[in-house]
């Protein structure tokens, strides 16, 4: 077969070919079996202290020069990037919570394995545990990824395009590089077991339940393809050579390269492996692409990031009127590494290539830097396109989608020289 199936997009459309999907199923059906099945599992032992009252969404100080907090998310501002260097610090990584960072114990912590895609009956929920420690001494690797949120860049849909979309509004901060150190998770599955019957692998978090519209649609998990499972993704337990912090996953958290962040679930509590494909709310009734020009049941589930640029400023800065300014900024794509940066300080007018600099792993970004000369005063915008190894290119526009998903368009940063 030349489907490539470590993507979820196309392995949708490959098992809706062979009839592992049948067509008669609906959008509705589909969340109905997929939120009893996720609540039916036995939760095993209490491993995370539930949320009090007084506690704060979020563990982490959010000085307010660093991050603008969305409620139960924080934005990173991107002028806390500058002189930073490569990695992003936990300090200022961005925090994506459906709910309330849970407050984990490790040493009660465990890793449950179980499913019909195990060794053993089909027709038993056979399981295998393995505790923080016994993650500890299998052998880790470290990779540099990009986490980022399917909807980072949402408020621009409205800034720029003029379309509403619902969701937390981020502008461009809603995405961090980091070392993140742990075991593949191809090696977790092939102790526990892992058959030839096995087709989907779903992480499932142990952060309280999820409650939209008064529906309670349990904890947070989606699905994978286990040609993905097994390909490149981490079970991390450190963070630019530390252990996670609590908002970031700890003890342990999936990072998936390349995939948008729903993908790299948090508190990690159980992985189920399926000999059926599985299904949950996050690659059904979200994270995927919805409005005039998709289907009622939306488009294949969201995988591959896409490609944005960002510079270190902040929005509407204010810069004082000299003859030259150094301006930097970082780009990535789920697609590979980026070959080409391009500036433009005069609204797209005219674009001039700006210079790379640093590293160039394949699921990070890279830095740049422009020499902004003569600027005159006033109100000016700044864009700033990538073009990845693929020859993608940031278009001007992003397609609407009522989620505002995806938003890969040039970014128009407004800037007042004084």
């Amino acid at each position: 077969m030349d489907d490539d199936l470590t993507n979820e997009a196309t392995y949708e459309h490959a098992r809706s070919r062979d009839r592992l999907i049948a067509s008669s199923l609906t959008r509705r059906r589909l969340l109905q079996a997929s939120a009893g099945a996720g609540l039916a599992m036995g939760a095993g032992p209490v491993l995370a202290r539930p949320a009090r009252a007084d506690d704060p969404p979020i563990v982490k100080p959010l000085p307010p020069e660093l991050f603008i907090v969305h409620g139960s998310n924080a934005e990173m501002r991107w002028e806390a990037m500058r002189g930073q260097g490569y990695f992003t610090p936990a300090d200022r990584f961005f925090v994506r919570n459906h709910v309330a960072t849970p407050r984990i114990d490790v040493r009660t912590w465990r890793l449950k394995v179980w499913g019909t895609g195990l060794r053993g009956s089909p027709a038993l929920e056979n399981a295998v545990e393995f505790s923080y420690e016994d993650l500890l001494a299998l052998p880790a690797v470290t990779r540099t990824v990009t986490i980022e949120c399917t909807g980072n860049g949402r408020a621009l849909f409205t800034r720029q395009q003029g379309q509403q979309v619902s969701g937390t509004p981020w502008l461009l901060g809603a995405a961090g590089v980091a070392r993140w150190r742990g075991v593949p998770l191809a090696h977790v599955l092939e102790r526990a077991g892992i058959t030839e019957r096995a087709v989907d692998v779903m992480p499932r978090g142990l952060d309280a339940d999820y409650v939209d519209g008064g529906e309670n649609l349990g904890r947070v998990r989606r699905p994978l393809p286990v040609e993905k499972a097994l390909d490149d993704v981490l079970l991390a337990y450190e963070m630019n050579g530390r252990p996670l912090p609590p908002d970031h996953g700890f003890p342990v958290r999936v990072v998936v390269p390349s995939w948008v962040g729903i993908a790299s679930i948090k508190w990690v509590g159980d992985i189920q492996v399926s000999d059926t494909p599985l299904f949950s709310p996050w690659n059904t009734r979200y994270y995927r692409l919805f409005g005039p020009d998709h289907p009622p049941e939306g488009s294949a589930p969201l995988t591959r990031l896409s490609l944005k640029s960002a510079f270190e400023l902040p929005w509407d800065a204010r810069l004082p009127h000299r003859r030259e300014h150094r301006l930097t900024g970082r780009s990535w794509s789920g697609n590979g590494r980026i070959r080409r940066v391009e500036v433009s300080t005069d609204g797209g007018a005219t674009w001039r290539p700006a210079v790379l600099r640093g590293p160039r792993a394949e699921h990070g970004w890279v830095q740049w830097e422009y020499r902004w000369r003569r600027p005159r005063p006033g109100a000016h915008e700044l864009l700033a396109r990538a073009t990845d190894e693929t020859g993608a290119t940031q278009p001007d526009t992003t397609p609407f989608n009522t989620l505002g998903y995806l938003f890969d368009a040039v970014a128009r940063h407004p800037v007042t020289v004084v």
